[in-house]
């Protein structure tokens, strides 16, 4: 039975190339639009792309329809597919575009990709997500035990990720220079850690309470001062595993080593989380819980925006974009000032953002003249 086919192997390597170095894709997107073009491939059986007709992208997405997702054994939701479907027309569109096959491939057949109207709309509804609160969170820390290394790690880890929004990823790869316990804030370079876009920013640790911020601060000095690590060592390291006698793996400690990837952090969640008896929240959920807290804390659409460049984001609230880029030290202040009490006002987030819009609307019609 035909596994491959040379031809598209070979037009499929150029794609990949192409999205990488011309569209700058990371690997992970490039992944996911191979598996795109692997499906179809399977269901063409390994057909020629040359051969492309508009009623193989009809038979597709019919065939599509009908799979099921590996792990739930439910139907593919109509996210998947849209995306799925997506990606195989856009790599016919290019390869419509490219020598050998402009003459074999009408640019319009890759049309028929196209889910209906209805059923796009069904899979980019936006649908609200489960966000851990303040006080799960808090719950779940308080829970955690702390006796041994790894368990003051995870602890932490949990910890860590609420006062800094910042991404699994970006965690796993964090070395102990990078954060300032004296300046409350951790530099996220892109140059070693890997955040999201590649971005190089800097993030002041949020107001999410004293105890919080204690825990970091004290496994940070746990690391220099007791197992005196340096600035290049991970700040939370990978676990040391060895074979026990009864020749099973077992942990043992930590290991001076940063973790290949983000898949142990999501495992200390979920275990916290269970542990603790709630349902598992992933690293990410606290990033969205913390978005939450700014929306009840920030009074004014500075502050707002410190928020925003405190998390990475740059157009978190398109509607407050047009404020512009707050210094990072005065980013550090507003933070800080969040925490101390004050008297609340009328101006809420959403009044903020109507203002914004209004000032928007203003000037665009300033600069035509209006």
């Amino acid at each position: 039975m035909i596994k491959h086919n040379a031809n598209n192997e070979r037009i499929k390597r150029q794609y990949f190339i192409f999205l990488k170095e011309a569209k700058r894709q990371n690997d992970s997107s490039v992944d996911a639009v191979a598996k795109a073009i692997s499906r179809f491939e399977v269901y063409t059986k390994y057909r020629d792309f040359k051969a492309f007709h508009f009623q193989q992208a009809v038979g597709f997405k019919a065939h599509l329809a009908k799979q099921t997702n590996q792990q739930t054994g439910k139907p593919l939701s109509k996210a998947t597919m849209n995306s799925t479907l997506g990606q195989l027309k856009s790599f016919f569109q290019w390869l419509a575009m490219q020598s050998g096959y402009k003459s074999r491939i009408i640019y319009t057949d890759t049309e028929y990709f196209n889910l209906s109207e209805k059923e796009v709309r069904i899979a980019t509804a936006r649908r609200e997500t489960a966000v851990p609160t303040m006080e799960q969170i808090t719950h779940v820390i308080d829970s955690m035990p702390s006796n041994t290394d790894i368990e003051r790690r995870n602890r932490a880890l949990i910890a860590f990720t609420l006062l800094t929004g910042a991404r699994d990823s970006a965690i796993a790869s964090m070395k102990l220079k990078h954060i300032d316990i004296a300046s409350n804030c951790v530099f996220q370079d892109a140059r070693e850690v890997n955040t999201k876009f590649s971005k190089t920013f800097t993030t002041f640790f949020f107001p999410v309470g004293d105890q919080i911020q204690q825990i970091v601060c004290d496994w940070v000095r746990y690391l220099k001062e007791a197992l005196l690590w340096g600035h290049d060592d991970p700040l939370f390291p990978k676990t040391h595993v060895v074979v026990g006698e009864d020749r099973f793996f077992k942990p043992s400690g930590l290991q001076n080593a940063h973790w290949n990837n983000a898949s142990p952090i999501r495992t200390i969640f979920r275990e916290a989380f269970k542990s603790a008896g709630l349902p598992y929240f992933n690293p990410h959920s606290f990033r969205k819980t913390l978005v939450t807290l700014g929306q009840q804390l920030c009074q004014t659409p500075e502050e707002f925006k410190s928020w925003s460049q405190n998390l990475g984001h740059e157009d978190v609230l398109t509607t407050l974009y047009s404020y512009g880029h707050v210094q990072p030290h005065r980013q550090g202040e507003i933070i800080q000032q969040l925490k101390l009490p004050r008297v609340s006002t009328n101006q809420n987030a959403d009044e903020i953002a109507r203002a914004v819009v209004k000032a928007m609307a203003d000037q665009k019609m300033r600069q035509h003249g209006v």
